[in-house]
């Protein structure tokens, strides 16, 4: 029995993404890695963001009398980062948004990919419900980093 959705969503999260071929260019990270590659400009996190820590929260009740089930609501913390040689942060901004916009239509449930909503049956549902962006001019140029937060539902 399992004690918890969130391993199976974050694995499930990871997968969709990978292998959605318009995020091929893009490297997709599970959790933190050990250190910052400036040669690729374009990272997606899931399971981390520099604003915090933890990879993931859940909360659970109980599903119905006698406890044989539980609801579990749950968040996996993502990241995504984009950067360039140049100083130009509108260009920033335009790509982080672009692949923001990309990973929401890779979780929403449509012909060619109808559990995407549900993670491939792993949780009742997820989407993206907050996010924030910071900018950046580093001494490698222009820096956008979008923090943002995959909630799930889920019965265990």
């Amino acid at each position: 029995m399992a004690t918890s959705a969130a391993p199976a969503a974050i694995d499930a999260l990871l997968q969709i993404l990978r292998d959605d071929s318009e995020l091929n260019a893009t490297r997709i990270f599970d959790g933190p890695t050990p250190s910052t590659n400036f040669t690729e400009r374009d990272r997606i996190y899931i399971g981390w963001s520099p604003a915090s820590d933890q990879a993931a929260e859940m909360q659970q009740t109980f599903a119905s009398a006698g406890g044989r089930t539980r609801d579990e609501n749950g968040a996996i913390a993502c990241y995504i980062e984009t950067r360039a040689g140049n100083t130009d942060m509108r260009e920033r901004r335009l790509r982080i948004f672009s692949l923001f916009a990309r990973i929401e239509t890779a979780l929403r449930s449509t012909n060619a990919n109808p559990t995407a909503m549900d993670l491939g049956g792993v949780v009742q549902w997820a989407d993206i419900t907050a996010g924030s962006l910071d900018q950046d001019q580093t001494p490698n140029g222009a820096m956008a980093g979008l923090t943002f937060t995959v909630h799930f539902r889920a019965r265990i």
